[in-house]
């Protein structure tokens, strides 16, 4: 017999000839995408990515309808894999959700047991969801990185767009695992709260001024991109030999405006992250370094906001709007950790 309830809530989204919408609703396993482990949802939490999805202001479902939220921490309850056992903690992040499956806004999923990360003890569920997909990208870039020579001792590394959530849990990891750690930023009414979480220089984007030539002077070893555009091709111009641009966001614009010159000339690099299609023994990984010797000592600090399922929206729109700081988490299960 099965533990799950016959009818539980969702946060659904539908595109159909009624519109685009979503709401909070009824639904049940029948209706969602199957797999081979049931869990119980705990957390979840708030990206950018699912703000778009949610309001329709970006494409991000390939199909309708679907359940919303790229993140989820829950409880395994039923299990047709070897790997998981009922009262396994685990979680999932990227691997489809909100886009192609069924995601974390949802008292109960199914999901399959190759996109399952059992969770550390190092982690509680909200936790691991104040982490989600922002703070996974940001160990993701740090990760490219130091794979290819970043080093403490090569000097400082820049953070930009530091106030949104992958930004800042960049500042409090970088200080983390030893770097020091500037940050950019068009909010300078959060200088001091940056300054708290570890970033030693706080820089307004607004004051910033690059240069026009293909090379500038130094002045960073590397950098942690979350803006794109204009930012991007700037920053190009200014990193010290052999650093690296770990490049994972495009909040300022997806164009790329640079030369060759300082991959040629300095052996800068510029490194993609994708956090969606990463492979699921690098994600276990990095999973078990956020909750051992990269977990965010500031965390309690970054997670700005907690709420329920049926209180979300207006983040959602703060979020689009720009006016959000830290990261935001959603209570799915009342009695979750």
């Amino acid at each position: 017999m099965s533990t799950v309830p016959d009818l539980f809530r969702a946060f659904r989204i539908r595109n159909d000839e009624e519109g685009y919408r979503s709401a909070v609703e009824e639904t049940s396993l029948a209706e969602l995408s199957d797999g081979n482990v049931t869990i119980r949802v705990g957390w979840s939490g708030i990206n950018y990515k699912d703000a778009l999805a949610a309001t329709g202001k970006g494409k991000i479902l390939r199909r309708f309808p679907l359940t919303g939220g790229i993140d989820v921490a829950g409880t395994v309850v039923e299990s047709g894999s070897d790997a998981f056992q009922p009262g396994d903690r685990v979680l999932a992040n990227g691997s489809g959700l909100s886009e192609t499956r069924d995601g974390g806004y949802s008292e109960y999923l199914r999901l399959p047991d190759s996109i399952l990360v059992p969770l550390a003890e190092g982690l509680s569920m909200r936790e691991a969801m104040g982490i989600g997909t922002a703070g996974f990208s940001a160990a993701m870039s740090l990760y490219r990185m130091e794979q290819n020579g970043q080093r403490p001792e090569m000097g400082p590394i820049v953070v930009t767009g530091a106030s949104g959530g992958l930004g800042a849990i960049a500042i409090d990891l970088l200080t983390k695992a030893g770097y020091e750690a500037h940050a950019i930023t068009g909010k300078v009414e959060t200088f001091d709260w940056l300054e708290r979480i570890g970033a030693r220089q706080c820089i307004s984007r607004h004051d910033l001024h690059w240069g026009q030539r293909p090379l500038e002077t130094a002045r960073w070893a590397g950098c942690i991109d979350t803006v794109g555009g204009d930012m991007l091709g700037g920053l190009t111009r200014v990193i010290e030999p052999w650093g690296n641009i770990a490049c994972c966001g495009m909040a300022g614009g997806h164009g790329l405006n640079t030369t060759v010159f300082p991959l040629i000339l300095r052996g800068v690099s510029l490194l993609g992250v994708s956090s969606t299609n990463c492979d699921i023994e690098t994600r276990r990984l990095l999973w078990d370094r956020l909750a051992n010797e990269w977990k965010p000592p500031h965390l309690d600090e970054i997670i700005e906001n907690e709420v329920a399922l049926d209180e979300m929206r207006p983040l959602f729109e703060r979020l689009i709007d720009g006016g959000a700081r830290g990261r935001s988490v959603v209570r799915i299960d009342p009695s979750a950790e």
